[in-house]
């Protein structure tokens, strides 16, 4: 854990992973807290934490996180355990799965949107996409 960070709530808020505006990744990233794409990756995100999408970023990749903010480009599938929050710069062609949403005025979403509102309906859909992205 970084020094000066206290366990909990402060957790969430540091960055575990940046990837700048400059950087290409080529490959799965399996992040164990907050992360921030600002460069080009392609390859699967799982986040253990938060997720941001920068305005600038290009993704071919599925991500899961706890609470994702998108303002890039997003190729591939998104599952927020928490919350997604959809901003009017942001392009995602693939299926969103979610507990909350927030989607903004200008951006574009191309793919099914599913609001899991119980825990049963969230845990059912965790397990689908278990299921098809190890099968």
């Amino acid at each position: 854990m970084a020094r000066g960070v206290r366990p909990g709530k402060d957790v969430e808020f540091a960055i575990n992973t940046i990837i700048g505006p400059a950087s290409f990744v080529r490959g799965d990233i399996d992040a164990g807290g907050f992360t921030r794409v600002d460069g080009s990756v392609k390859g699967n995100l799982h986040a253990q934490g938060r997720v941001v999408v920068g305005k600038g970023a290009r993704m071919r990749s599925s991500i899961t996180g706890t609470n994702i903010t998108v303002g890039g480009i997003v190729d591939g599938n998104i599952m927020a355990s928490e919350r997604l929050v959809v901003l009017p710069t942001a392009i995602v062609l693939g299926d969103i799965t979610t507990r909350r949403i927030e989607v903004n005025e200008g951006c574009l979403i191309s793919g099914r949107v599913r609001i899991c509102q119980t825990e049963e309906s969230w845990q059912r859909a965790s397990q689908e996409y278990r299921d098809k992205r190890h099968g």
